[in-house]
Parts: structure tokens; C-alpha cells; sequence
């Protein structure tokens, strides 16, 4: 303090730049004190310029303010200091009052000034605002240089006026880095990346150098674009311009790589990054996640709690999703205590992906909890909760929601996803009425135009319903191609419902779409099998070796104290087998004694009866269920989780289970949950 009292002007604004720059208010007020007690009021005025930009830029705008009426020979550089801290700290509207006042005043605005009024009308969306403030930068000469330029196309862009916007960019003189940068992002950020990308050719031809700016746009580009071979040029530009150690463009790389399926390039930029920080880290789980290497991503996510890594919640969010991918629930609820502890459970991104996991795991009522906690909604979280009770088939609060959606309700308008999660719920639930009756609003009342999906829907919420020839008959009115999922939900309500004449002609059509699909050979021999037609099941998976095409191996797994247990039909490699073939022998006699009886045309080979029996009492998620009734404490649901769709006999198999142990079966396939509770199952149908 005795040292502070020997200070000159000078070196006071020092401090305060110091103060501004440390971001320490403390420091500015004892400054600002030791002004007003040693120098005469009022100060000079670069002092007060220095307290009135220490004061906005630390977001006290009312005492910047307050400085500034006190300055009697107040300038553009005290009006500038005020205007770029409210922008700066996100105060839009005061920024353009301030600015606006300034001129009242007859000060002009600056070479600094104009940039800031033309961000505060950017963020604002305020194009009238804009072209005003440009309008008035031409007035005082002040377009032409290249940072007020660069602001007012950006300004433009932000805005939507994509005219303007192109005039402004070619009428700037000399365009600089910032400026090329500028127009490749708000390229990318408009959903233009072809544009970005010509850009980006022709700042090259011109001489120009890109940085790491520049690179990052143009990943963006290729990213959005999915133009996987001019990434992959560039990433040869990036190691000759010697960027390929800049933590930005190495992060954009993962990025580039995993949207474009490339995950192995992904994982060798991570690994031979020789700085990450958190976005790196949170770049490859979402990485993962997109390329459904759910297991990858949760294994990340813990490796980087192990280093300290800055938790965020996007990382968050995006582990979450992979818990939700794989049905993972201990995990996700420890990530769900993590996101407390880190004060983000209530953001948007992570409430949305915890409504999200919950659904998909099963847990429907804290799915609801999630949401109900949430203090903001959006389109995605509500979408979240849609998809919850399509997954349970729990149509009655599907619609309930939809609902409150938009013309109808106050909530978000519906989008393309809303429909496909709303028809699911329809669907899974056989309400075929409702179904019907929102997929025909969606173009009349919604604006919104059916896709393949929505079509995949109607076709198996049909064949649910029995109504195989009314499905295809829909089929054949489509105004769009129909699709891998259009002719496999024909195909699956043909083998459920024996219609062998048309599941034949939806085989015909999935192998012109995709003849190497294993599934499709497999659904079309089932549906024979089903029928009795064995000499037809047999050719078809005679006709499969033909060719070189393997069915896929279906597995089940079930998690016992954070370790996965994986099994496949007669499976005898897990240490507990002898135990697990007992406990199964035991429930099989019990459970026939009860009056279940092996659906034996699911034996999908034409065998004896008692060998039909046998092959089916071993499926992966019967020698699941038994070890997790071995395993599991009593009381604790039996969670089983299956890559293929359960069968119909393990799906009364379970049910029996269910009321004779008196345990809750949740079983997860790559079609729905299925909830078994004394006797009963949560869905409606098998399906």
C-alpha cells in the first residue's frame, strides 16, 4: 500500500490493465480507491477510460456506467471501453442503447466501435439494427477497413441475409485471415459446407496461409459433408504446414474422422497427440458413440476421471448416450451421481441424454423423474421421453406428451424424430387407429414430410395388427422408394402371421436392396420354418452357404457387480456352466409343470420333437436368466440385454419365470424392452 501511494498515472492504468487482464476485481477497486484519494477528480481521462474498460470487461456495467457520465471529457475511446465490455459479457441490447446514446452525444464511432455494434446486432438476430449500423460506418468511412468490413459480413451472416452477405465479402478491399475465416464458418455454421470448401480453394490459389482457424472450418466442412477424401487431404496440409501438434486442428481431426465411420484414424490421432485437453478427450467418446462403439466410449470416460481430465457436459452427456446404447444402467447412474457432483444435471444436453438413458435402459419412471427435474425442456428432452414409452410400449403417455407439443400445446413444435417415435409407440402398442391418424397430419397439420422411417412404422404397427395384405397394399401406394426397413417389417409380420406367399416377395426385395444382409436370409427361412415349409428353409440356408453369407451370432449378456457376463445359444464356456445348466434344468421342469410348453416351430430345423425341445431350451438368454438368478440377490431385477430379438418362446418362457420366482425380467433387444412381472410382460404382443 505504501508503494501504491508512490505510483504515477502511468503506472495506475498499468495496474488496471493488470487487473483487467487477471480478471481480479479486487485489485481494480483498490486501484480505483487509491486513484480518487492521491490524484485530483477528475482523474485524467485516460485513467477514467482505463476504470470505465476495467468495469465493463470484469461485468459491472453499471459502475462503468456511472464512471462514464462522472467524465466530463468523455470520448470515443470511453464510449468504446463501455460498448465492448457489455458485448463482451453478453449485454446485446445495452451494448446498441450505449452505442445509440453515443451518437446522440455527436462522438463517432471507431475502428473498435464499429466491430462490437455489429456483433451485439449479430448475437441479437437484429438484421434492420445491422444495416443501419452499416450504413452508418459508410457514412464515416469506416466500411473499408478490413476488421469493420470482416464484422459487418459476419454481422450479415449471422443474420441470414446471405445476399448481403456475399456483396459485403466481395466489396471488402483487402481481405485478411480473419475475414477468409470468417466466411468459411459461417459457411459451415449455414449448412453450406460445399460452399466452405470452394472458399477455402480459392483462399489457397490467392497465396493465403491458413492457421489453425482455417483448418478447423474446413474439417468442419468436410465433416458435415462427409467428404472423407478431401479431409484426408488436408490432413496431409496440416502436417506439411506443421499444425499437426495444434491441440485445436488435432481435436477437429478426431472429429473429421469419426463422423466419417473412420474410427481407427480417429484413435491414432488421440493416441499420437502430444497435448490433449478436455475437449480432445470428450472428442473421441463422442467419436465412439457415433460409430456405436458404446463399450470404447464408457472405457474413455473412465480413463479420463483417472487423469484428471475437466469434466464437461458434453462429456457427460455423450458417455451417457453411450450408456444408453448399451443398456449399461450401473454405469449410467454412476455417471448420473458424477454430473450432480459436477453441478450439470440440470443443463440441457445432460438432463436430455439422463431422460434419454433412463428410457432406453428401461427405467421409465426415472426417465420421468429426469425430465420432471429438468428446468428447462426442449425438442430433443421431450423427444427423450417420446421415445421412453415407445420403447415400453406405452402408448397412452407417448400421445399424452405429444400432446403437449405444438400446434396443440404450448411446448416445442413436433419435428421428423417426434413422428418416428410417436408412430413407434403406436406401433409397439397396436394402436392402429391413433397411428393412422397422426401419420396423415403430419404433412396437413405439421408441415412435415413422411420419410422412410415413418413409412417403416405404419408398415409394422399393420403387420402388428394382423393387416399383412392392408401393409403391403401400403407398401405398393408409397410415394418414395421403400426401403431396407419398409420390406423387413413386412417380412417380420409375414413369419409372425404364416403368410409365406408374401414374405417371399419381401425377401426378393430386401436381397435386390442388400444380398449380402445375413438377416434377411435368416427372417425368409424362418418365415418357411414357421409355416412348416422345411424343404424351403432348408434352401434357403443352403443357398446362404452358396454364397458365402454367415448368420450373424446372437448374444445375450447380463451385468453382475460392474463385470459382463456374455453367452450364445448352447453356450458352455462360462464357469458356472454346470451350475447354470442345472438351475435351467430345474426351471424348464417346474415351468412345464406350471403348463408352459416349448414353441417348437421356432425350431427353425426340421428335427425330431425332442430334439426340436433341446434346441430351443438353451437359447443365449435362457442361459442368460439362469445365471442371473444364481447370481443377482434376491430382489434385484435380472436385467438381459440381447443384440438379436428375444424369440417367442424364451419371450413365455420368461413370462412363466416371472410369476413362478417371483423376480422382475427385463430383457432389452435390438427391438424393444420387455418387462416380465409376475406372469406378465409389459408389451402387449410378442413382436
Amino acid at each position: 500500500w505504501v508503494v501504491m501511494t508512490l505510483l504515477t498515472a502511468n503506472a495506475l492504468g498499468s495496474l488496471l490493465a493488470n487487473a483487467i487482464s487477471t480478471s481480479s476485481m479486487r485489485l481494480g477497486r483498490v486501484v480505483h480507491a487509491r486513484i480518487v484519494k492521491t490524484l485530483d477528480s477528475p482523474p485524467p481521462p485516460f485513467l477514467a477510460n482505463y476504470l470505465i474498460n476495467m468495469y465493463s470487461k470484469l461485468d459491472h456495467p453499471d459502475s462503468a456506467r456511472l464512471l462514464l457520465r462522472l467524465t466530463p471529457s468523455r470520448n470515443v475511446v470511453s464510449w468504446t471501453s463501455l460498448v465492448s465490455g457489455l458485448v463482451q459479457n453478453g449485454h446485446f441490447s445495452s451494448a446498441l442503447l450505449e452505442f445509440l446514446e453515443m451518437r446522440r452525444e455527436g462522438v463517432f464511432p471507431n475502428d473498435f466501435t464499429f466491430p462490437c455494434a455489429f456483433k451485439a446486432a449479430a448475437s441479437l438476430r437484429w438484421p434492420v439494427t445491422g444495416k443501419q449500423i452499416h450504413a452508418l460506418s459508410v457514412k464515416c468511412g469506416r466500411i473499408l477497413d478490413v476488421f469493420v468490413g470482416c464484422s459487418a459480413f459476419d454481422m450479415y451472416c449471422k443474420t441470414k441475409l446471405r445476399g448481403d452477405a456475399r456483396k459485403m465479402f466481395d466489396e471488402i478491399p483487402q481481405r485478411n485471415l480473419a475475414t477468409w475465416n470468417a466466411f468459411l464458418s459461417n459457411s459451415v455454421t449455414d449448412g453450406r459446407p460445399m460452399e466452405a470448401v470452394g472458399a477455402f480453394i480459392e483462399f489457397r490459389k490467392i497465396g493465403g496461409h491458413p492457421n489453425s482457424i482455417t483448418f478447423c472450418a474446413f474439417l468442419n466442412a468436410c465433416s458435415d459433408g462427409l467428404l472423407l477424401s478431401l479431409g484426408e487431404q488436408l490432413h496431409g496440409l496440416v502436417f506439411c504446414s506443421g499444425f499437426d501438434t495444434d491441440v485445436s486442428v488435432c481435436n477437429g481431426l478426431i472429429d473429421f474422422y469419426g463422423k466419417c465411420k473412420k474410427i481407427h484414424c480417429t484413435e491414432t490421432v488421440f493416441a499420437e497427440m502430444g497435448t490433449r485437453n478436455a475437449v480432445s478427450w470428450c472428442s473421441l467418446v463422442a467419436a465412439y458413440v457415433q460409430n456405436h462403439e458404446d463399450e470404447k466410449a464408457s472405457l474413455l470416460f473412465l480413463r479420463s476421471r483417472k487423469e484428471i481430465v475437466e469434466t464437461s457436459d458434453f462429456m457427460i452427456s455423450s458417455t451417457l448416450s453411450a450408456c444408453a446404447g448399451m443398456a449399461g444402467l450401473e454405469l449410467g447412474r454412476s455417471v448420473h451421481a458424477h454430473a450432480v457432483k459436477a453441478c450439470v444435471e440440470r443443463t440441457i444436453f445432460v438432463g436430455s441424454a439422463l431422460v434419454d438413458m433412463y428410457g432406453k435402459c428401461g427405467c421409465i419412471e426415472d426417465s420421468e423423474q429426469a425430465f420432471d427435474e429438468m428446468p428447462e425442456k426442449n425438442l430433443v428432452t421431450m423427444n427423450s421421453l417420446i421415445g421412453g414409452y415407445a420403447h415400453q410400449g406405452q402408448v397412452d403417455m407417448a400421445l399424452a406428451l405429444f400432446d403437449q407439443m405444438a400446434p396443440r400445446g404450448s411446448g416445442p413444435a413436433p419435428n421428423y424424430m417426434t413422428f418416428v417415435s410417436v408412430l413407434s409407440a403406436c406401433s409397439r402398442a397396436g394402436d392402429v387407429e391413433n397411428g393412422m391418424e397422426i401419420f396423415d397430419s403430419m404433412k396437413s397439420s405439421y408441415g412435415i414430410e413422411p420419410g422412410a422411417e415413418h413409412y417403416s412404422c405404419v408398415v409394422d404397427m399393420l403387420g402388428r395388427a394382423g393387416m399383412v395384405e392392408r401393409a403391403y397394399e401400403f407398401i405398393k401406394k408409397m410415394p418414395i422408394q421403400p426401403t431396407i426397413s419398409v420390406w423387413g417389417a413386412l417380412q417380420n409380420a409375414c413369419r409372425m402371421h404364416s403368410k409365406p406367399h408374401l414374405g417371399v416377395l419381401a425377401a426378393e426385395n430386401l436381397f435386390k436392396l442388400d444380398p449380402k444382409d445375413s438377416g434377411n436370409h435368416v427372417l425368409l427361412s424362418n418365415t418357411f420354418a414357421a409355416a412348416g415349409r422345411w424343404a424351403e428353409a432348408n434352401t434357403v440356408r443352403e443357398e446362404m452357404k452358396g454364397v458365402g453369407i454367415r448368420k450373424g451370432t446372437g448374444y445375450s449378456w447380463v451385468t453382475v457387480k460392474n463385470q459382463i457376463h456374455t453367452f450364445q445359444a448352447k453356450d458352455i464356456s462360462h464357469r458356472m456352466n454346470k451350475e447354470i445348466q442345472t438351475m435351467l434344468s430345474k426351471l424348464r421342469n417346474e415351468m412345464e409343470a406350471a403348463g408352459y410348453k416349448p414353441d417348437l416351430k421356432l425350431s427353425l430345423y426340421d428335427l425330431e420333437e425332442e430334439e426340436k425341445a433341446a434346441e430351443v431350451a438353451h437359447h443365449s438368454e435362457k442361459l442368460a436368466l439362469a445365471f442371473g438368478l444364481l447370481a443377482l440377490p434376491l430382489g434385484v431385477p435380472i436385467r438381459i440385454t440381447k443384440n438379436l430379438r428375444i424369440c417367442g418362446d424364451c419371450h413365455s418362457f420368461f413370462k412363466f419365470v416371472s410369476g413362478s420366482v417371483k423376480r422382475d425380467i427385463i430383457v432389452r433387444d435390438n427391438n424393444r424392452f420387455h418387462r416380465f412381472v409376475g406372469g406378465t410382460c409389459s408389451c402387449k404382443d410378442y413382436w
